[in-house]
């Protein structure tokens, strides 16, 4: 494949070629490899709609192309500021944090669920912040799997920008307030939280 891979996780290897990015989900050697296939296949189509839904409401990069055979994604290449890089450094890092937030409350309001909300995935260009890496996203209605997402967010403010963590989470949840479901999702954050002082304590 032409290209150079920028990225090799667990589930999927990020190639870039030109302004071209293409994900491609890799296989598992524990598994059978006509399962392995299946379940590439599901979770590469799952992830290809949640993008399509995902590009109605907030900025994301456009969709080119899905090959459920080579369980490959194409997306076009955005140039910009990976904010787990940046964000301490720029000038308008609150801002930006209520731009996470409000990102967020629209797809929430309509029941997508990030599932990797670290701002690694995120890239800032110009004024414009998109999500990236909607590969452990899903759909579900459910308050706790919102709530969850906010936890993740504001556990990766604290691990990679611990200097300004309380300052950005306080902004992202000023721009999450645009949710219809605000009140629920934050009561229902704090209960997610406990749980997880409760096992620290073990």
């Amino acid at each position: 494949m032409k290209g150079k891979i920028i990225q090799q996780g667990a589930e999927a290897i990020i190639i870039k070629d030109k302004e071209l990015i293409t994900k491609k989900r890799v296989r598992k050697s524990y598994r059978l490899p006509e399962l392995d296939q299946k379940i590439r296949k599901q979770r590469t189509k799952k992830e290809f709609n949640l993008l399509q839904k995902a590009s109605k409401l907030i900025p994301i990069p456009k969709i080119l192309k899905l090959n459920e055979n080579t369980q490959e994604i194409i997306i076009e290449f955005i140039e910009g500021k990976k904010l787990s890089e940046h964000l301490d450094s720029i000038k308008n890092k609150l801002e930006v944090c209520k731009k996470i937030g409000e990102n967020l409350a629209k797809i929430h309001d309509n029941d997508i669920i990030h599932g990797d909300l670290t701002t690694s995935n995120m890239i800032l260009q110009k004024s414009i912040l998109y999500f990236i890496d909607f590969g452990l996203g899903f759909t579900s209605k459910r308050a706790e799997d919102k709530a969850v997402d906010l936890h993740l967010i504001k556990e990766a403010l604290e691990a990679k920008h611990f200097k300004i963590a309380e300052q950005a989470f306080n902004s992202i949840l000023e721009g999450y307030k645009i949710s219809k479901n605000y009140e629920e999702i934050l009561k229902r954050l704090k209960k997610v939280e406990s749980r997880g002082r409760y096992k620290d304590q073990y």
